[in-house]
């Protein structure tokens, strides 16, 4: 595979982050192997909390990892039949008794990337306080991280552990993100997604293969936008909320970045938008859905210039309109949950493009620290019953 990024040199301070982007074919393809692998021991863990009509399961995890489980909680709702939440162990470690406040049987299952950001240990131990009976699955990329390291040998935990690789060395979660949320999809969501990481793989390297990387995410960039919208709805919206905050860290906040639902943003966040905007609408591959995330993009290229919105699509409109149409190729009829593990990808290209593009270090956008890959400065207080 090419490297996403145009021409690269390692002095451009963006190697890790342009690697990892890449990697992620491979990545999938080895996080569907790991699961496979663990499925006897995942079915023993999962199967008979799942079978129990009162279990409510909780997706957690902080920024990036927090927005796994946005992209989750709709198709793992469906097929559990249970009731699922996603809330973001920042909420859950600020709110305990709110975020918890049904005292069920609970599965938490913890997305971490380093498992060391303060939060991600805090919120496992709260839930553990404040709930009479919760379980664990905590999926993490880092085999020597504190969380991975607490829950090992618990009776109530099960780890599952991502490819080493994907422990991301840049600054911002890419193949993390993207390994944490298969894994999940494929561990909790059973035999439906059997064959989806060969395709999402396949459809992947053949946009980063392809010129089309050059003529589309590149033109955007090249625009020098101001701001940058992204919309998507169901499982696209957790999706929208992390493109967002891609573009936000590696340009180190110098390119605006909003997130909405394709309805939702007519109710106000709208006003974000001037003649210096781009959007990026996420096409769903729900008939009924897509039809609202259609109106909103034909309503915002009545709005802005030309060539400044274009669609993420894996349908058949991917090819009507031409360089503002972003194919997926070959993931027509996938479900959104995992339409989104492909879909980030050109976010995260148009990230790299635009920190390059400001002389930035993708690798490390806040080289005065105030900003860390793992989160630093929390100050975890004791809960009193």
């Amino acid at each position: 595979m090419t490297t996403p990024s145009g021409t690269l040199s390692l002095d451009d301070g963006a190697a890790h982050t342009a690697r990892e982007i890449a990697q992620q074919p491979a990545l999938w393809r080895e996080v569907d192997r790991i699961v496979a692998a663990s499925r006897e021991s995942l079915d023993a863990f999962v199967r008979p909390l799942v079978a129990r009509g009162d279990l409510r399961v909780v997706l957690t995890g902080a920024g990036t990892s927090a927005f796994a489980g946005q992209v989750l909680q709709p198709a793992l709702a469906r097929r559990l039949g249970r009731r699922v939440d996603a809330v973001p162990t920042t909420d859950l470690v600020a709110d305990p008794r709110g975020c918890l406040a049904e005292d069920v049987p609970t599965l938490l299952v913890s997305f971490a990337r380093s498992g060391d950001s303060p939060e991600s240990v805090a919120a496992t131990a709260l839930a553990d306080q404040v709930l009479s009976e919760v379980h664990h699955l905590v999926i993490t990329c880092n085999e020597q991280g504190r969380l991975a390291r607490e829950h090992a040998e618990l009776p109530k935990s099960h780890v599952l552990l991502m490819p080493a690789a994907s422990n991301d060395r840049g600054f911002a979660m890419t193949s993390s993100f993207t390994c944490m949320t298969l894994a999940a999809l494929l561990a909790l969501g059973g035999s439906a997604y059997d064959g989806v990481a060969e395709r999402l793989a396949e459809a992947v390297e053949s946009i980063c293969e392809s010129d089309a990387v050059d003529r589309t995410v590149g033109a955007l960039v090249a625009r020098a936008p101001e701001r940058i919208v992204f919309l998507g709805s169901g499982p696209l919206k957790g999706l929208a909320e992390e493109s967002a905050l891609k573009v936000l860290e590696l340009t180190g906040g110098r390119l605006m970045a909003v997130s909405e639902t394709s309805l939702g943003f007519r109710h106000g966040p709208k006003a974000v938008l001037n003649d210096r905007s781009v959007a990026v609408v996420y096409m769903s591959n729900d008939p009924y859905t897509r039809k609202y995330d259609q109106d909103i993009s034909a309503e915002l290229r009545g709005n802005l210039p030309a060539g400044s919105v274009v669609t993420v699509s894996a349908g058949p409109d991917a090819e009507a309109d031409g360089n503002d149409a972003w194919p997926l190729p070959g993931l027509d009829g996938v479900e959104d949950v995992a339409l989104a593990l492909s879909a980030v990808v050109y976010a995260q290209l148009i990230a790299l493009r635009a920190s390059q593009a400001r002389g930035l270090r993708a690798d490390n956008p806040f080289p005065s620290g105030e900003i860390n890959r793992v989160v630093q400065g929390v100050t975890l207080h004791s809960l009193h019953n």
